[in-house]
């Protein structure tokens, strides 16, 4: 099967490395849906410029009967599913003593339990092709632990649990589950979250390589990850942070 043929999902495409996601993938020829509670013109626009095909649908992935409804419609309208990126996520940095139960329960609903739902839902569609990629977007954070992230770096450690095991369990079936590490990348939602406060500055000077993270350094890796070559590549966290944590 040429990868043309291949329709791939990215959840939190509106913006951000999502966008990034959702415009390499189609770059690549895939068809894409973007899956978001927000506008996705500016990533359609990008993508149409290019050329390429985008499906966005909006759909909240902690909803377990919008998820199973976003998925029949992206294959009702591409006629297979093949790739799902579980990007969507929140960062909120909040110190420890101040996290409440509903900060807590927030922060992991979308982070991990919606993967879990998005997953669950796609998995079906990808057994049927008898081929897929899962990629699981977590964080360095979960090798780092900044203390103002408790809630973000459990969340982001359980993906990463969730991705070895899954990983198991559809192995034999032409499914690789996979995670990718960013460090903190310059994008817009960055920039207003912790770019202000010297963030991209502190994590700059605890990197081996001494510039800031753009998304090209984490879609080079998409691309791989997904490429038709890379069966054999699964169960994995891929930490792309300019060596601020070498694992």
């Amino acid at each position: 099967m040429s990868s043309t043929s291949r329709v791939a999902v990215v959840t939190g495409a509106a913006r951000g490395l999502g966008q990034e996601f959702a415009v390499t993938l189609a770059g690549l020829g895939h068809r894409v849906a973007g899956w978001d509670v927000d506008s996705q013109a500016e990533t359609a626009a990008r993508i149409a410029a290019a050329g390429g095909e985008f499906r966005p649908v909006t759909v909240d992935v902690t909803d377990p009967v919008a998820v199973e409804a976003a998925v029949d419609e992206v294959v009702t309208a591409f006629g297979a599913l093949h790739i799902v990126v579980n990007n969507a996520g929140i960062y909120p940095p909040i110190a420890f003593e101040e996290t409440t139960v509903d900060d807590w329960r927030r922060v992991l609903r979308l982070n991990l339990e919606g993967p879990f739902l998005v997953t669950q839902a796609a998995l079906p569609h990808l057994r049927a092709a008898g081929w897929g990629r899962i990629v699981n977007i977590v964080s360095a954070v979960v090798f780092l632990g900044p203390p103002d992230l408790v809630a973000y770096t459990t969340s982001k450690a359980g993906l990463v649990g969730f991705t070895r095991a899954l990983a198991n369990a559809v192995g034999a079936e032409g499914i690789t589950v996979n995670a990718i590490s960013p460090g903190l990348v310059s994008t817009a939602t960055a920039a207003r979250t912790t770019g202000a406060g010297g963030g991209f500055e502190r994590v700059r000077a605890s990197q081996a390589v001494p510039r800031t993270e753009g998304p090209a350094d984490v879609v080079s890796t998409l691309r791989y990850v997904c490429d038709e070559g890379s069966g054999f590549l699964t169960g994995q966290t891929l930490n792309v942070d300019g060596g601020s944590a070498f694992r």
